[in-house]
């Protein structure tokens, strides 16, 4: 099967001859870096104006916390805090924007008012969501975790972490595909932080190159999560460098995109390790 090189969204094409950096836009009050930043819509557009000109493929929009811990929201919340961002960063930026979501109605009134991408940390799991991403006609990131939100920290265990990551993304493309989603329209994260240790995390970072079987886009996020303040006892504000570092190792284990709330700094880093990669694949 060969590489998926470019992913049609919506109206826009993203090109993934070569990785990508996704630029982080929550729009809510609780998420654990940023949380209550950019719930206005001017702040929203002035951060996605800036990570664009940082140079950002992607903005992801996201209206629910996902942070470990964090309380469900009601679906009119969410539509409330993420249609109008979506409409203006399309309408005004010409930004492509992906949205970070699980809920149905979600996915049809973004797609709607111009998104690109569904990026689902449930991978399309709640009622409807399945049916609405295929109707919708947008590509979707499928996410590995294990529970909810609330309680997915609570004692996670794997015989092996890595093998069992890769079962469920197997496991959900054939849904998405058997509800008619197609399979050129799917992409994969391995879920760093949600429903695993920090062994988990170090082991599937360290094993990341095996996700390649999957033949599918990889995405990954491991900007400020605690993984990476635990290794290094860092605060949230203090986890940019071991941020860049886990951006680097997932770019050579074979990520194409990397969500980062720090634009500016990922893109260099991603630049940079793609040159040293392009270098050895020239040799």
């Amino acid at each position: 099967m060969r590489q998926i090189t470019k992913l049609t969204c919506g109206a826009r094409t993203l090109d993934l001859s070569a990785p990508v950096v996704m630029g982080i836009l929550n729009v809510t009050p609780d998420s654990f870096s940023d949380g209550g930043q950019f719930t206005s819509l001017d702040s929203a557009l002035r951060r996605a104006e800036q990570m664009l000109a940082d140079g950002a493929a992607i903005i992801d929009v996201g209206g629910e916390s996902t942070r470990p811990g964090a309380d469900p929201v009601s679906e009119q919340q969410e539509l409330d805090r993420v249609v109008p961002v979506v409409e203006a960063l399309t309408r005004e930026l010409d930004a492509l924007v992906s949205v970070d979501t699980s809920t149905a109605s979600v996915i049809r009134e973004t797609a709607r008012a111009g998104a690109g991408l569904i990026n689902d940390v449930r991978s399309l799991r709640r009622d409807g969501a399945c049916q609405a991403a295929a109707e919708s006609g947008l590509p979707v990131c499928l996410m590995h975790m294990r529970g909810e939100p609330g309680d997915m920290q609570d004692n996670p265990r794997y015989q092996d972490v890595t093998a069992e990551v890769i079962q469920f993304l197997e496991e959900r493309v054939a849904a998405c595909v058997s509800a008619g989603i197609a399979r050129d329209r799917l992409l994969v994260d391995p879920g760093f932080g949600f429903a695993k240790t920090v062994g988990h995390n170090l082991k599937l970072l360290a094993e990341m190159d095996q996700l390649k079987r999957l033949q599918l886009p990889i995405l990954v996020g491991l900007s400020r999560k605690s993984m990476v303040g635990k290794v290094l006892d860092r605060p949230v504000e203090e986890r940019l460098p071991g941020s860049l570092a886990a951006a680097v190792m997932c770019v050579e284990r074979g990520a194409l995109i990397v969500r980062a709330h720090d634009v500016k700094e990922t893109v260099d880093s991603v630049r940079f390790a793609r040159a040293v990669m392009e270098t050895v694949d020239e040799s």
